[in-house]
């Protein structure tokens, strides 16, 4: 996460500010610089007076700043182009992020779903019915999280995602296969790839599961699995990914009382790994899922 500067702006009153209890559809842009930054579907009455939101639709326009103000250790959001007061993010949110953006109206201009223009086609998707049909966009990230058998069959039953395979990446041996890796002496890790559908599940919910499914505390292990092909790590494929990352790991954070040691890199090579390695637990167990190496915590 990259802190800014250490600058902070005013708030408005809680209750007495334009949006705090409006739900309209359409987006909120930055009022300075017309950045997209939020989407009134991801809006929600969180009672604190100010419009509240548990994710934003363009992270990408965000940045993130160190707010030690009033004594306490608090995180400014601000617009990336305008460098606009946005508010503070906090990690008390809802489901299915557990973050509550808490942004100034003053801050915000509003544009009604059906008053966007061909510029905002992107985002039009987010106002429709998002679980009866796949948007037919792909992103790619691969994880790694300890033995790739069980973390690719958390990952199949997730809603949004389209293909797993299991596979090895993050090390210099060109063309690795398990024996070499599961030596620990190729510098691969053992990962699984993911493609995903990122209007069903973005980019940033699919990374809350990742931190769930695994303790990203450890390093170099997992379980009983002990070795650097057992680490807990992400390769993005796209700068955006990164944004997403900051978020997410903000998010995971908070649930573990030791630092999270996940290392977070560009993907570069992937090698698929053996057939015997895909969709192993399906195999094992004829079509069911059975007993897993890893769960998800919190359900």
């Amino acid at each position: 996460l990259e802190f800014q500067s250490d600058f902070v702006q005013g708030s408005e009153r809680p209750y007495e500010n334009k949006y705090w209890d409006f739900f309209e559809p359409g987006l909120h842009l930055d009022i300075v610089s017309s950045e997209v930054l939020f989407a009134s579907v991801h809006k929600f009455s969180s009672q604190c007076g100010w419009p509240s939101f548990y994710k934003s639709c363009a992270r990408k326009n965000i940045v993130f700043i160190e707010d030690s103000s009033l004594g306490m250790k608090r995180v400014e959001v601000r617009s990336r182009l305008g460098n606009s007061h946005l508010g503070h993010v906090f990690t008390d949110g809802p489901a299915p992020t557990g973050v509550r953006y808490c942004i100034n109206s003053a801050a915000l201009k509003f544009i009604k779903y059906e008053q966007l223009g061909k510029e905002f086609d992107s985002y039009r998707a987010l106002f429709e019915d998002q679980k009866i049909k796949p948007s037919g966009l792909q992103e790619r990230i691969v994880l790694g999280a300890g033995c790739f058998w069980g973390v690719e069959a958390i990952l199949q039953k997730t809603p949004g995602v389209l293909q797993t395979t299991c596979g090895y990446t993050g090390g210099d041996v060109l063309n690795p296969d398990y024996d070499l890796v599961s030596q620990g002496h190729s510098g691969h890790a053992e990962v699984v790839e993911v493609i995903f559908d990122p209007i069903i599940i973005s980019c940033e919910d699919l990374l809350d599961l990742f931190f769930k499914l695994h303790d990203p505390t450890t390093m170099n292990y997992q379980g009983y699995d002990i070795g650097h092909q057992y680490r807990s790590a992400i390769f993005y494929t796209s700068e955006e990914q990164i944004y997403a990352i900051d978020t997410a790991m903000i998010k995971a954070q908070n649930m573990y009382s030791k630092d999270i040691v996940t290392e977070v890199s560009p993907l570069k090579n992937y090698y698929l790994a053996e057939s015997e390695h895909q969709n192993y637990y399906q195999k094992k167990y004829n079509g069911q899922m059975g007993p897993i190496c890893h769960y998800v915590r919190g359900e």
